[in-house]
Parts: C-alpha cells; structure tokens; sequence
C-alpha cells in the first residue's frame, strides 16, 4: 500500500452509489485501527492534534469517541493521548540447531539402510 489513506476517505465521498458507503465506511475503519496499532508501537504519546490528523478524524470530539470504543487502554490527559506499552515478551528458547541438524541426518541414513 502506498501510504496515502486519506485516499480511502475521499474515496469514500465520491462512492459511485449510496450502497457502496457502507463497505468505504468499514474500510476506513480498518485503516484507521491500522494507523491507530502503527502509532502505539512507534509513540509513546502524540497531542489530541496530531493523533487527530494522524488518524484521519475532522474533529477532536470523533477522535475522542473512537479512542472510547476501540481503545480504552489508550489514556488522554494535558491535550495529549498516550499509549500503553505492550508487555516485553519474554524471550524465547534458542533453537538447538546443530542437534536437530546431527538428528535429521542420522534419520536419513537410517532411511536409507532401510530402503
């Protein structure tokens, strides 16, 4: 995708029938949630105006209302929306590589002597 999602909305103003609103309004919506998991992961915080432009909404209040369905975990305090940081996972297992590896190949020469 190239990025430029304000496409979307006026895509959405231009719908060759009224019937097709629906599936540009469901779409919006899932670019928005996009734009809305993108911008937890890279900020920690962005103001009410930039989240607002950011995601594509015409007013604060939209904004404000979509932050109070989609993400109540998301705090908003001094003109700004702060996101909560995701837990650390916890790292995982190393592979033991060279033991599958030495196991695969005994396998096959098994295979072999049988067939």
């Amino acid at each position: 995708m190239e990025g430029a999602y304000n496409h979307v909305l006026s895509a959405r103003q231009t719908a060759p029938h009224e019937t097709y609103v629906y599936f540009m309004d469901l779409l919006a919506k899932t670019v928005r949630d996009e734009i809305a998991g993108c911008s937890e992961k890279a900020y920690d915080y962005l103001s009410i105006n930039d989240a607002q432009q950011m995601l594509l909404f015409s007013s604060d209040r939209d904004l404000l209302e979509y932050i109070e369905a989609e993400h109540r975990e998301w705090e908003v305090k001094d003109g700004a929306v702060f996101f909560q940081k995701a837990k650390e996972s916890t790292p995982c297992k190393e592979i033991p590589s060279l033991q599958l590896i030495d196991q695969t190949l005994s396998y096959a020469r098994e295979l072999e002597r049988i067939v």
